[in-house]
């Protein structure tokens, strides 16, 4: 049975939706579970438009915030709770290989035409891990 679970948030609200299935995978294998939420670089150019020179640090730290009270609620200490900075589906991978993690969880949105065609974060975690990955279908 699994032993070491990654989650991969994007910490929105649909977050609490996928909390009851990792809580409910991880009482039932009683494996570790660790945290990943990715921040996507802002391109270059947004900090001239926008003015803000920093955006991208703020957003990291409310990141590092949202996770820790997301590691609370799961009771996971602050050690496997993970906040990168880089392309998602790049991160994910790279940290589940680091850990060892036998498991990925997160959750897909279903998409359909031309966003499927183009490719999705869970389609790329999905065909590019090392080890099972389970896929949330998160509602409508």
């Amino acid at each position: 049975m699994y032993k070491n679970i990654l989650f991969a948030t994007d910490l929105s609200q649909e977050t609490e939706y996928l909390i009851k299935k990792v809580h409910g995978m991880r009482g039932y294998t009683g494996a570790k579970l660790n945290l990943i939420h990715v921040v996507e670089p802002l391109p270059g150019y947004s900090y001239a438009y926008l003015g803000i020179e920093d955006i991208e640090g703020q957003l990291i730290q409310e990141s590092h915030d949202a996770l820790a009270k997301l590691g609370e609620q799961l009771n996971v200490p602050a050690d496997a709770q993970w906040v990168e900075v880089g392309p998602t589906k790049t991160k994910i991978l790279q940290l589940a290989a680091k850990i060892n993690a036998d498991l990925v969880m997160c959750g897909s949105h279903g998409r359909h035409g031309l966003s499927l065609l183009l490719g999705s974060t869970a389609n790329s975690v999905l065909h590019g891990a090392k080890c099972d990955v389970l896929m949330v279908r998160l509602p409508e």
